[in-house]
């Protein structure tokens, strides 16, 4: 199976995979807790993950774990799509970020992925040069364009040569408005160029992030106010889902324009389950696993129609993102509690007994809320009123 047979393949789901259960990544998941992980991503029907950097032991345990059980267990099959991180020069110091130089740590984190992905040509299938690297709002350490082209290039170079295999395809993966989807000021000709030189496009949409910072889609009307709880739900959440198909299919104009043809993908999409923030009870009230379930269930089946991969984001629950507050959104948007707990989007497959004799930290996967559907329902909460809403 080469990218081209896995990427848009409904047979072949993806996700965004990070298996930490601490606060802090300084606790890296172990061999046979990726096992684990893996072996429940695989009875959900996940055949690829994505990975994010190779600067820490994770991915290249994923990928470990992933050619043990291939030796362990006849049949099984899963890929990667391997991130490599890129930053900009004083990324994460206390330093003022410099746009417009990389940092010098890049050379080092394409080498690594360079070397995973020789030493294991049959897992990995994608190498992603940076994860939201380029939009601006990444201040902590976005680069030009420029920057993620001339990595891109090289990897290509590399096929050519026959030091990486030719069926290796390379990407990005970032914000939506990067790859041209959005304001227009991203439009310049290292981004056309990118385009014309990666194998496909990875792009990310959250509407559940704009439902804070661009609320247009979001809300409900005075007229569904009155309708029951399922059905203003529904409706805020179709609303929710178009927002997200809509920037796909702008990303997807802007490419064509310029590389006709060339494969859009979804790097990233989610929904948070919990906030005490923006996207709160004292927000936009956006964050509930009845919420989860639609926006989930929705896009799988949109993306597997249409022949798109959706990375959905993410498998489990990983507290190290936002450790300082527990119920912030960052740590919730798993499909699994870090306890194993698979959330209201999985009750079905929990029912159809996929899970039943796998584990995670040695507990048996099973419904969070004890399986109380009456209380998901009353945790779900209403959008609020939108009167600019049609």
């Amino acid at each position: 199976m080469t990218a081209k047979d896995i990427l848009g393949n409904p047979d072949y789901l993806a996700i965004s995979f990070g298996g930490y259960r601490d606060t802090t990544r300084n606790n890296q998941p172990t061999l046979a807790q990726l096992k684990e992980d893996l072996k429940i991503l695989y009875a959900m029907g996940i055949r690829i993950v994505r990975t994010y950097n190779v600067q820490l032991p994770h991915a290249p345990n994923v990928v470990k774990a992933i050619s043990e059980l291939k030796k362990e267990l006849p049949g099984f099959e899963m890929y990667v799509m391997l991130g490599a991180w890129i930053d900009c020069k004083h990324a994460w110091t206390e330093l003022t970020p410099d746009h417009h130089q990389e940092s010098e740590q890049n050379e080092g984190e394409i080498n690594r992925a360079i070397a995973l992905a020789k030493e294991y040509p049959s897992i990995i299938k994608v190498i992603a040069v940076g994860n939201e690297a380029m939009v601006k709002w990444a201040e902590s350490y976005y680069v030009q364009p420029g920057v993620i082209l001339k990595w891109v290039l090289q990897l290509q170079k590399l096929k050519a040569k026959n030091e990486l295999p030719k069926d290796l395809w390379i990407t990005s993966s970032d914000d939506f408005s990067s790859w041209g989807g959005g304001d227009p000021m991203y439009h310049v000709p290292e981004l056309e160029q990118l385009i014309q030189a990666v194998d496909f496009v990875s792009m990310h949409t959250y509407p559940m992030h704009n439902t804070h910072y661009n609320p247009f889609f979001w809300g409900v009307t005075t007229e569904e106010k009155k309708l029951p709880k399922e059905k203003i739900l529904s409706l805020s959440m179709k609303r929710a889902v178009s927002f997200a198909t809509d920037q796909y299919e702008q990303v997807k104009a802007y490419v064509q324009r310029i590389a006709s043809g060339k494969p859009v993908h979804i790097g990233e999409t989610g929904w948070a389950t919990t906030s005490d923030g923006f996207y709160g009870p004292n927000g936009a009230k956006a964050c509930d696993e009845y919420k989860e379930k639609l926006y989930y269930e929705s896009m799988r089946n949109w993306s597997n129609e249409n022949g798109i991969s959706c990375f959905y984001f993410e498998a489990f629950d990983e507290p190290w993102k936002d450790a300082g507050n527990p119920i912030g959104s960052e740590n919730h948007f798993g499909l699994i509690t870090v306890d194993g707990k698979a959330k209201y989007a999985l009750w079905e497959k929990v029912d159809q007994g996929i899970f039943d004799g796998l584990t995670r930290d040695g507990r048996p996967i099973t419904k969070s809320l004890d399986g109380n559907e009456k209380l998901v329902l009353e945790k779900a909460m209403i959008p609020p009123l939108n009167h600019h809403l049609k």
